[in-house]
């Protein structure tokens, strides 16, 4: 793997971890609470979370014979979708990152 994909990729962790650590911060400037990119971030991994959590759980249901296949297949269907959503924005993160690291100064 190229360096410069893995110091984005661990840039891109290290400004998720402080978007997460920094918790709901006040909004500044008159801006209004949740309108920051950070905060529909954090409110998209949370919402991704749940439906991963939940997959899981109408799994273990099915398992115990307590849900119905088609139940499975709907809840593992949305958290894919969520997922592979996640995962196209990080990419694109990554890509924008690495975009601006080769711009000439």
């Amino acid at each position: 793997m190229d360096a410069k994909v893995v110091n984005a990729s661990i840039a891109y962790v290290e400004a998720l971890k402080r978007t997460m650590d920094a918790g709901a911060a006040a909004p500044q400037d008159g801006a209004e609470a949740g309108s920051g990119f950070a905060d529909m971030l954090r409110e998209t991994i949370t919402d991704t979370t749940a439906a991963v959590k939940g997959a899981e759980t109408v799994s273990i249901q099915a398992a115990a014979k307590q849900a119905n296949i088609t139940d499975v297949v709907t809840a593992v269907s949305n958290a894919e979708m969520a997922l592979e959503s996640v995962v196209a924005v990080r990419d694109r993160v990554v890509q924008a990152y690495q975009d601006i690291l080769r711009m000439p100064i």
